[in-house]
């Protein structure tokens, strides 16, 4: 297999890996004001994306970082043509990071009321806008030729359209999608890693959010299928997404939460790779002509520096993947409202202590 479509499976492993672990994280965000009555609920919340969130943040900057260096092209025009979209996507994320870390600083009720709507706010934008980013690359979006340059040369191909250009029906669907979807995940995530309460609230969340998420999810990835180039290959794994979905929730129902956060990812997984395998060998499609399409060779790095990048992730990934799996084992157990004192400690990492206990 050529290096290029190893990268182009890489990245894609990365925005899976990433969608699964901090969609829970954005997940628990948007229930913060839902299920999080009051000062203690929200608290046995954040302890629980508390010790891993920044963690799972990690996959977002190696996903784009490995873009950038094996797809320069790629990376160029979908960041230059969705800037305006990601840099709201980025303040998001960092107001969420922000929040995390100072709702304890000060012991007061309105303080912290504050930082949780930022954390709010920073987890909607981005759950969001991923889906809408990636309703672009899959579906399209104006890509030409610059003016009087060669139209064969990719190096010469830009985005042509504004910031609402990128707001059309399909990737406004997608995006709905990834919101609906990741908030059931970090409702499912919650009934997991919590116990009480909390956790009933949560399994009552899944309920109402999750068949609106399945119905959601059913359109936007039918709709993709007509801009995939493998529909025998993407439409059983769409299905098969909706199975594990449905699978999901009703083992909710029975109690088995773990096994239920495991169909609930590989729900995520199936639906993100349907949309990357549809794509292949394109990376960002072009609404105007298909001849200004980017594509895992005319978009690439040279050979050089693909093999220089594969050795460092062949050394360097399992490594973290290690460190990660052993993070998320030493904060394994479950919290509740009972492990949480009375009044939250100040300074840094205040509200992840109960998390240790």
């Amino acid at each position: 297999m050529e290096l290029v479509n190893v990268w182009f499976i890489l990245i894609a492993v990365l925005w899976i890996g990433y969608f699964v672990l901090d969609g829970f994280d954005l997940g628990v965000g948007v229930l913060l004001p839902f299920i999080g009555r009051d000062d203690l609920r929200r608290r046995v919340m954040i302890n629980t994306i508390g010790p891993v969130w920044d963690g799972n943040e990690v996959w977002l900057l190696v996903a784009g970082g490995a873009t950038f260096a094996a797809f320069p092209l790629w990376y160029a025009t979908m960041f230059s043509g969705f800037y305006l979209a990601f840099f709201v996507l980025l303040l998001a994320l960092i107001m969420r990071g922000v929040a995390f870390e100072y709702r304890s600083k000060q012991d007061s009720q309105s303080w912290r009321n504050r930082w949780d709507i930022a954390i709010f706010v920073g987890s909607v934008l981005p759950g969001f806008l991923f889906g809408v980013a990636f309703g672009n690359v899959v579906g399209g979006a104006p890509i030409e030729p610059l003016p009087g340059t060669d139209p064969a040369n990719a190096a010469n191909f830009n985005y042509s359209g504004n910031f609402f250009d990128l707001l059309n029906p399909f990737s406004i669907t997608l995006g709905l999608m990834t919101l609906l979807v990741f908030t059931t995940h970090g409702a499912i995530f919650l009934a997991l890693k919590t116990s009480g309460e909390v956790r009933d609230s949560a399994r009552s969340m899944i309920y109402k959010v999750g068949p609106i998420a399945a119905v959601v999810a059913v359109a936007a990835l039918l709709w993709a299928q007509a801009f995939s180039g493998r529909v025998a290959v993407t439409l059983p794994m769409v299905l098969a997404a909706a199975v594990a979905w449905l699978g999901a929730i009703w083992l909710v129902r029975l109690g088995r939460d773990g096994w239920a956060f495991v169909l609930s990812s590989a729900t995520i997984l199936l639906a993100v790779a349907s949309l990357f395998v549809g794509l292949f060998p394109n990376v960002m499609i072009s609404s105007i002509d298909t001849a200004f399409n980017l594509t895992v060779d005319n978009a690439s790095s040279a050979q050089y520096t693909l093999t220089v990048m594969t050795w460092v992730a062949v050394i360097m990934t399992p490594i973290v993947m290690i460190y990660q799996g052993w993070t998320y084992w030493v904060f394994r157990k479950r919290i509740s409202t009972s492990m949480i004192p009375n009044q939250p400690s100040t300074g840094r990492s205040g509200d992840r202590l109960a998390a240790t206990k």
